[in-house]
């Protein structure tokens, strides 16, 4: 009997104001397909940077994955809709960069969304994309949204269960999860990074000394 393996657990952390330079490389990372896939246009730098300038931390919320060189490698913003029609729904938004695509990161931030959102009263999730954003229309279909086409662009609306202890725990539990995970990774970044300095001291001794004797 083949056993089963569990799920690669990947810590997604919530992002903060502290987090927006390196939101806005993770964006200017996307080239111009990817960007138009994003964003619905094919948006410039400048435009890219407004898009991150203007995010309101207050009022949504954005979660990431971090490498172990601290860079952010997938984010989602989880945008809170503040329309008196809609009171309790919220859109869903994500990017990968391409070295880390393949790995299910999409999917993971779409479940760790969810659940938040859950928690937050959101009953119903509703995702905006392009017809050729293949990813993200899997990713919804996968989770039973309704999906309705409209030419070139898709709507995908998904409805929510009511928050529960084990989505609450859950949530709990994978924060402090990708906090001790990021703390972990800043230390490791700063003992390389320290440890790359040395030796770069150490080069320029010995090419000093060798220049010395000649």
């Amino acid at each position: 009997m083949a056993s089963v393996q569990s799920p690669v657990v990947v810590p997604i952390r919530s992002l903060g104001p502290g987090h927006r330079e390196r939101i806005a490389a993770h964006l200017l990372a996307l080239d111009e397909h990817d960007r138009y896939l994003r964003f619905g246009y094919a948006a410039n730098d400048e435009q890219v940077q407004r898009y991150v300038d203007t995010l309101d931390f207050e009022r949504d919320d954005i979660f990431g994955i971090y490498n172990r060189n601290l860079e952010l490698i997938a984010m989602a913003h989880l945008a809170f809709i503040v329309d008196a029609k809609s009171p309790n729904c919220a859109e869903f938004g994500v990017s990968v960069l391409k070295k880390a695509r393949g790995r299910g990161y999409g999917q993971r931030l779409f479940e760790r969304a969810s659940v938040h959102a859950r928690n937050e009263g959101v009953d119903m999730l509703f995702i905006h994309a392009l017809s050729e954003n293949h990813a993200m229309i899997a990713i919804a279909r996968k989770a039973g949204a309704k999906l309705e086409r409209f030419g070139g662009e898709t709507d995908a609306y998904l409805r929510l269960p009511p928050a529960t202890i084990d989505t609450r725990m859950t949530e709990l539990l994978d924060e402090q999860l990708a906090q001790t995970d990021y703390r972990l990774k800043q230390q490791a970044k700063q003992f390389w990074d320290f440890l790359a300095g040395l030796q770069e001291v150490r080069r320029g001794v010995r090419e000093g000394r060798h220049r010395s004797g000649q």
